[in-house]
């Protein structure tokens, strides 16, 4: 196979990411059917270009970390806490089947980069990943969703900002305060009119 049928296939593959729903709506108790790989790792790619420049962080390295980090998922599907008490999921083989036959190599170092968590844009796309939870849990819970609440805020003693404890840079967790100390639908709360424009 030349090159660029493989990439053509790649591409294919990629397109599925949209099909590929994530496994917390079997715990969270909901049907988004809107939440699926490739519409979280939209969201993340911008956290984590966010979370770049406030960190002066290489931009591309953290943006390809977020496109690339659940990419494996088309292969393996995605698991909640609960399957992955059950399931052993070949990472390492799934990048070099997946990224490892591509004509470009550094996709593939950026993915393992990723996986190792020891560089600076590693911590950053895993925070961005995580970021992308905290707001995916407040619109949630925005809607009602009290399973969502337990997961946001924590339970017993442990009640407060409890996915805040999970990041790993000062950044990433001011960046959470604010997404738990905002509403979903405040970004539009100073652009609506009962009027249409005039002119």
């Amino acid at each position: 196979m030349n090159d660029d049928s493989r990439l053509a296939d790649f591409l294919f593959e990629l397109g599925t990411m949209r099909k590929v729903l994530r496994m917390h709506r079997q715990t969270l108790l909901t049907d988004d059917m809107s939440d699926n790989i490739a519409t979280h790792s939209l969201r993340v790619t911008m956290i984590g270009w966010l979370l770049a420049k406030k960190e002066n962080a290489d931009l591309y390295k953290v943006v390809m970390m977020c496109l690339l980090h659940d990419l494996g998922e088309i292969r393996s599907n995605d698991h909640n806490w609960i399957n992955k008490r059950y399931m052993k999921v070949h990472d390492e083989e799934i990048i070099e089947e997946q990224l490892g036959t591509l004509p470009f190599p550094e996709l593939k170092e950026i993915a393992q980069e990723y996986e190792e968590r020891k560089t600076k844009e590693a911590i950053i796309a895993k925070d961005a990943d995580l970021l992308d939870q905290v707001l995916l849990l407040k619109e949630y819970e925005w809607q009602g969703n009290k399973e969502a609440a337990v997961w946001l805020h924590g339970k017993g003693d442990d009640v407060g900002n409890a996915q805040l404890k999970r990041l790993q840079l000062d950044s990433s967790r001011e960046l959470g305060e604010a997404i738990y100390g905002r509403n979903p639908s405040d970004w539009w709360n100073n652009l609506w009119t009962s009027e249409n424009r005039k002119d």
